[in-house]
């Protein structure tokens, strides 16, 4: 179907939200699976701590550039045509960096891997925002959170599970799940297409004025910001931590993880009302500060119980905070930019997330873990200082309040 004869949004069925909340699992896969397994995968290919960023950044790193282009190319052509070959490449990809023989091999796959994630999760709240709006879009972008924090709970343990079953390799298996969301998509979503009247430069330029907007930027930049934080301290940090500092096997160091996947599922549950009650501005500073507190935590915690409270805390700010910053930017976006809008905002996002790996895994090797937290306790309350001030200059374009 050319762009120009596909239906708008508004007038093919509503696809099931099961379909949608695949996407999102199988693009959080990307680094929350072989997250309890990353020390045994460095010490399989003899590599140090300061590598394990590399391991997680290949798969943001493709992301930053890539993902604009996605949106792009999914508000032109239809959601579906773009989110099949994400998957397809996700998937395939991540099971074969399962074989991989060499560490550079292994990296190789796994930034092949971040072309396909560039569009998954993002293109998920896409087709939530196309369909549903008002407080309804708030609940349901919610609920699409809990569902990715909820399968942050899962796949750690998962992957150590596995790990500790049949060795790092087998962690990498679960991306095969990708496929058979790709499956669905194929069944299940109707082609849709908005931006095939445009030319790119006109899209471009389309795009270009939301995303001016200092309620879509300040939402870009915060989301950045908070990724810097998560995938550095969260997905890199603390695994090396548990295993150095308490001697945690794989499958315990999985099983950690479900403390902040079981905050973040409770708040994002409950978006709907808390959005209704207490405004976007206060949410996004709850949250960052809710990330100072559990970095301390973590960082100071004598025991491995604080250390597990502090992951929790983390949790409950984070619940908050992503769906928060994504139903901003897509309520602030019109159908026909909407998808090129929320890939700025991953592109930032994952820019976040290869900057983070990449400096906690520096900041680790230098001056250890605890130091490292509390870098990251300064730069959380310097994210709430800065949004309770500059946030309360930001007026919404979307009915939601600020």
């Amino acid at each position: 179907m050319s762009p120009s004869r596909a239906l708008p949004a508004s007038q093919i069925r509503r696809p099931p939200l099961l379909v949608v909340f695949s996407i999102t699992v199988s693009g959080i896969l990307g680094n929350t699976i072989i997250n309890a397994p990353l020390p045994d995968i460095l010490a399989a290919f003899n590599r140090g701590d300061g590598d394990a960023g590399l391991i997680v950044a290949a798969a943001t790193l493709p992301g930053i550039v890539v993902a604009p282009a996605i949106g792009l190319l999914a508000d032109r052509f239809g959601r579906r045509k773009v989110i099949l070959p994400c998957l397809v490449i996700f998937g395939l990809s991540g099971v074969a960096a399962g074989f991989a023989p060499t560490f550079g091999i292994l990296l190789l796959l796994r930034f092949l891997q971040g072309f396909g994630s560039a569009g998954l999760i993002n293109l998920a709240v896409v087709l939530i925002a196309d369909f549903w709006e008002g407080t309804e879009r708030a609940r349901l972008i919610g609920i699409n959170a809990a569902v990715l924090t909820v399968s942050v709970a899962v796949m750690p343990p998962l992957g150590g599970i596995l790990a500790e079953l049949g060795g790092w390799r087998w962690s990498f298996a679960p991306f095969g799940l990708a496929l058979l969301s790709a499956a669905a998509v194929f069944r299940y979503v109707q082609e849709s297409a908005t931006g095939g009247g445009h030319t790119f430069g006109e899209q471009i330029r389309g795009a270009a004025v939301v995303v001016r907007q200092p309620v879509v930027l300040g939402s870009i930049l915060f989301g950045a910001a908070f990724f810097v934080l998560a995938f550095g301290l969260m997905l890199t940090a603390l695994p090396l931590m548990l295993q150095q500092r308490f001697g945690l096997s794989v499958g315990v160091r999985g099983l950690v993880f479900v403390a902040p996947a079981i905050g973040a599922t409770i708040v994002a549950l409950n978006m709907g009302r808390l959005r209704q009650r207490f405004g976007a501005r206060l949410l996004l500073v709850a949250g960052a500060t809710l990330f100072a507190l559990g970095y301390l935590a973590m960082g100071w915690g004598p025991l491995l119980a604080v250390v597990v409270l502090g992951a929790f805390i983390h949790g409950l700010g984070e619940g908050g905070v992503i769906p928060t910053v994504q139903e901003l930017v897509a309520s602030a976006s019109p159908n026909e930019s909407r998808g090129a809008v929320m890939a700025v905002w991953v592109g930032f996002a994952r820019l976040g997330q290869t900057i983070g790996p990449l400096l906690a895994g520096v900041s680790v090797a230098a001056v250890g873990f605890t130091t490292t937290f509390g870098f990251g306790v300064l730069a959380a309350l310097a994210l709430a200082a800065g949004t309770a001030v500059l946030g309360a200059r930001m007026r919404p374009t979307a009915p939601a309040p600020l």
